[in-house]
């Protein structure tokens, strides 16, 4: 059962994680236990309906009595699914770390039905990471610092100085007529008051 704190503040995306990872855990039957796409989607559609209402505190006594029932009528079902998920993630882990360059249409088809993600970034690799995990690890190249030696800016001379705060300015949009016009605006706006 889920329990809900009565304190009106709370973290309503923390409850509605726990409540969703929950559900995901115990209606976890995929498209191929279901004779058409059709059924499948009433399913779906079905579990998010009780999710929905129980985050939302709805009907909470008749949708947990519901789950109860399911999880009686399904615990085997449940169990293999479980169980094939943990044989998915094994799988996808060992293959991460056999070939942690290349990245297979497999592994990247079981890591997105997973939960997984195993993405490959310009400078490094990132490690697969199951969904409410910590952030994908970077392998590889480890960050350099802005502004090496070609930087031309370098230096604490007046020029070099105003050179740094103008162009800073520019990268934000800001220009010097901006600050201009609006002094002149706002000079012109106070004399009709």
């Amino acid at each position: 059962m889920v329990v809900v704190s009565s304190g009106g503040g709370g973290n309503a995306w923390a409850k509605e994680m726990t409540i969703r990872r929950r559900m995901a855990s115990i209606f976890n039957k995929s498209q191929e236990h279901f004779p058409c796409l059709r059924d499948y989607n009433d399913y779906l559609e079905e579990v998010e309906d009780m999710t929905f209402n129980l985050i939302e505190g709805i009907d909470v006594e008749e949708i947990e009595a519901k789950i109860a029932r399911y999880q009686q009528e399904n615990a085997e079902q449940i169990y293999l699914s479980r169980a094939k998920r943990a044989e998915d993630l094994a799988a996808a882990l060992k293959a991460s770390r056999m070939n942690p360059g290349k990245s297979g249409a497999s592994d990247t088809a079981a890591g997105s039905s997973q939960g997984i993600s195993n993405t490959t970034g310009v400078q490094g690799q990132y490690a697969p990471a199951a969904v409410g995990m910590a952030q994908p690890r970077l392998t590889g190249m480890a960050p350099q610092p802005i502004g090496g030696s070609s930087d031309p800016l370098q230096g604490d001379d007046e020029e070099t100085m105003r050179l740094r705060t103008e162009r800073g300015a520019r990268a934000g949009g800001w220009t010097i007529e901006m600050g201009k016009r609006r002094a002149l605006e706002e000079a012109f706006s106070s004399i009709f008051i």
